[in-house]
């Protein structure tokens, strides 16, 4: 029987490109629900939290997550791998500490292995970018982790804010910044929240039932069946 799972983030975009990476692995992974800022409101075996936009994962949304008596088991997707973060969110009941680097095949082989039983912790993904998923801007140029900046940005956060919710340093935030600017082409914080406003760099809030990339993917395969 495939794992059931929900995928929960801030930002519909987030979710549905979570969704299209595991689009074929539907015999492993059942994508039952896409949460985006509401509850999970079905009955998992995983809910599998990205922290893009999100802030540390020992905040309050995780813990939400694992109070939800519809959720057996909490796996956070992340690129923020500090050590003392890692273990901390661990500690307070996540089964899963997944890198952003890992392929859709070796994330869906974590994820089996919590279902098992197991606590996974994936090695840090040192300097490997992020593999799968989508992400606001990633058609502009922009990296996960600058569109992050750019959504924080958005949301009227401070670089000393964004900074706190990303642990890095504001020197890197203001790198992060200075790139997003010349790929959006913006030379003011304002015209950057206006562009991110424009562009989806803001919260969502829908409860999508079962996995529109799967959905989309089997009836593909019947149409082919069909015309063969």
């Amino acid at each position: 029987m495939p794992i059931h799972v929900a995928l929960v983030n801030d930002d519909e975009i987030i979710v549905r490109g979570l969704d299209a990476m595991l689009r074929n692995y539907g015999d492993r992974v059942q994508i039952v629900e896409l949460s985006a800022s509401k509850p999970v409101a079905s009955s998992v075996d995983i809910a599998l939290y990205d922290t893009f936009g999100m802030g540390q994962t020992n905040g309050p949304s995780v813990a939400r997550l694992i109070a939800n008596p519809r959720v057996s088991k909490v796996v956070v997707y992340t690129s923020n791998f500090q050590p003392w973060l890692a273990r901390e969110t661990m500690s307070l009941g996540v089964h899963g500490y997944l890198s952003k680097s890992l392929s859709a095949a070796q994330l869906v082989e974590a994820l089996q292995m919590v279902h098992a039983g197991q606590k996974v912790l994936s090695p840090s993904p040192g300097r490997r970018g992020q593999v799968g998923g989508d992400w606001p801007g990633r058609e502009e140029g922009l990296t996960a982790r600058e569109a992050e900046v750019l959504s924080l940005i958005t949301m009227g956060l401070s670089n000393i804010e964004i900074a706190e919710r990303t642990s890095l340093s504001v020197n890197s935030i203001k790198s992060y910044i200075r790139s997003c600017y010349r790929k959006i082409d913006v030379d003011s914080r304002s015209k950057a929240v206006l562009w991110g406003v424009a562009h989806g760099l803001r919260p969502d809030r829908i409860r999508i039932q079962g996995s529109p990339a799967q959905d989309a993917a089997d009836a593909g395969a019947r149409r082919a069946h069909l015309t063969a």
